[in-house]
């Protein structure tokens, strides 16, 4: 099982200003997704389809829709709960995406 993968600019954004060895782990985390190896990577259900991927206190929202990843947006966790705002952003997209 190979999913097609789209990182959308605000993930993309997030991602780039990471470090250069916390950018090779995030993307090999989202190969490890598209491959079907959810057992090797720290994800979590949010709300409905949306879920978040976990890096230490890096955060990624992404969605699966029929057999392509969106990874939305990431940001800084600095609290227990992920902000709504995320969320409801990520539920936006979802609702966008055809």
């Amino acid at each position: 099982m190979s999913l097609r993968v789209y990182i959308l600019e605000p993930a993309e954004t997030y991602i780039h200003s990471l470090k250069e060895a916390e950018q090779g782990t995030l993307l090999a985390q989202i190969q490890a997704i598209q491959s079907g190896d959810f057992a090797s990577v720290n994800t979590k259900q949010l709300r409905g389809k949306i879920r978040e991927l976990k890096m230490g206190s890096h955060r990624i929202t992404y969605f699966q829709k029929r057999s392509v990843l969106y990874f939305i947006r990431g940001f800084l966790k600095k609290s227990t709960k992920t902000p709504a705002r995320e969320i409801d952003y990520a539920e936006n997209i979802y609702r966008q995406v055809k």
